[in-house]
């Protein structure tokens, strides 16, 4: 404090003395304000995606703004990060180890179960945090349409670091910073959403017999659906929910009612048959691993016919099909195949703007 404003507070009296006390704690708030907004912006929440990751993605027509999908399996604790290629078909860029996550392999159900969640969620803007007290998070968006309709419960299911988790998925801060940049680039770079699929395994032929007794086996079935539609196409499928089930890549002129009837719904007839010979050899490779497990001779399978695979969906027979695809060495062209989502809706209703806020976990 200069002498001349010394000499008149003295002069003046305690109600300008309180007065200067209090702008000049004001102005050091302030400053620790800005300070902490700086250490945001310039810190953790504004890393870059590590040069390495960059020139792999760059090897593969993708630039740092190109949109993502998430891709989570518990049993192996891997979280995988893709992104869309030039082709309009998404890569695989990189994968990291989940360092801790709750519970035990299944979904989760009520608020306080400690479960991580399982299933396809969807991530915004809103929903990331830069300010956690996890070091970086962003909310999974738990519960979606298709919890909700089941009456599952739960609130701030996060992906985070600090690898300390009560129902999240935690990663050390080190890998929650790369995550956290890959989706701060492309939500900036104009994707409104990216995709979180989120599954107990990797639901191969091998795993799917290995738990086929277990209680959440018809759940994960349908799970699968969704990674095969992902696996075929390579671009993250359209979700909504009806009959309280996911719907994968299905197009309809009426309304998917989460807990209600599902409309009429159809898909591209390249997609059906790809899904149905994914499907078909599926089965054979499920039946073959079960009837060893089972010490027993296999059941010859006759090839899934589509009417059997997709039941109550309709085929649309584009004329600009002209062959049928070869699944396992071509996937379905990502342009005109998939039906496209919803520039506002996830899983078939409004978003639902979730909260960035922190629980313990």
């Amino acid at each position: 404090m200069s002498n001349h404003l010394s000499a008149f507070l003295r002069n003046h009296g305690k109600p300008y003395q309180t007065a200067a006390k209090l702008v000049l704690v004001g102005g050091l708030v302030v400053l620790a304000g800005c300070q902490g907004v700086l250490d945001g912006i310039d810190g953790k929440a504004n890393a870059p995606i590590p040069r390495k990751l960059v020139g792999k993605m760059k090897a593969q027509g993708m630039t740092v703004a190109s949109p993502i999908m998430l891709r989570i399996f518990k049993q192996e604790s891997t979280l995988e990060v893709w992104k869309k290629k030039d082709t309009g078909r998404y890569g695989l860029v990189t994968s990291y180890d989940i360092c801790k996550y709750s519970g035990n392999l299944g979904p989760k159900f009520k608020e306080g179960d400690r479960q991580a969640p399982e299933g396809f969620y969807t991530v915004t803007k809103r929903q990331m945090n830069p300010n956690s007290a996890f070091h970086l998070s962003f909310n999974m968006g738990f519960p979606n349409s298709f919890d909700r309709s089941h009456g599952r419960t739960g609130s701030h299911l996060m992906i985070h670091g600090a690898c300390s988790s009560a129902g999240c998925y935690s990663m050390t801060d080190e890998k929650v910073e790369e995550i956290y940049a890959f989706a701060r680039e492309s939500l900036n770079g104009g994707q409104k959403a990216f995709q979180i699929q989120a599954f107990p395994f990797r639901p191969t032929a091998e795993n799917m017999v290995k738990h086929r007794n277990h209680k959440h086996f018809e759940f994960w079935k349908m799970l699968k659906r969704g990674y095969d539609h992902f696996e075929i196409t390579r671009v993250p499928p359209k979700v909504d929910v009806c009959g309280k089930e996911y719907r994968f890549n299905t197009s309809s002129n009426g309304l998917y009612i989460p807990a209600g009837s599902c409309p009429v719904m159809k898909m591209p007839k390249s997609l059906a048959l790809a899904y149905t010979k994914r499907s078909s050899k599926y089965a054979n490779d499920f039946e073959a691993l079960l009837a060893k497990a089972e010490s027993r001779d296999p059941v010859a399978l006759q090839p899934l016919e589509l009417k059997s695979v997709l039941p109550d969906v309709l085929v649309d027979d584009p004329a600009a099909v002209k062959k049928p695809l070869e699944v396992e060495e071509e996937a379905v062209p990502a342009t005109d195949k998939v039906p496209p989502a919803d520039k506002e809706t996830t899983a078939g209703v409004p978003v639902k703007r979730e909260t960035t806020s922190d629980p313990a976990g």
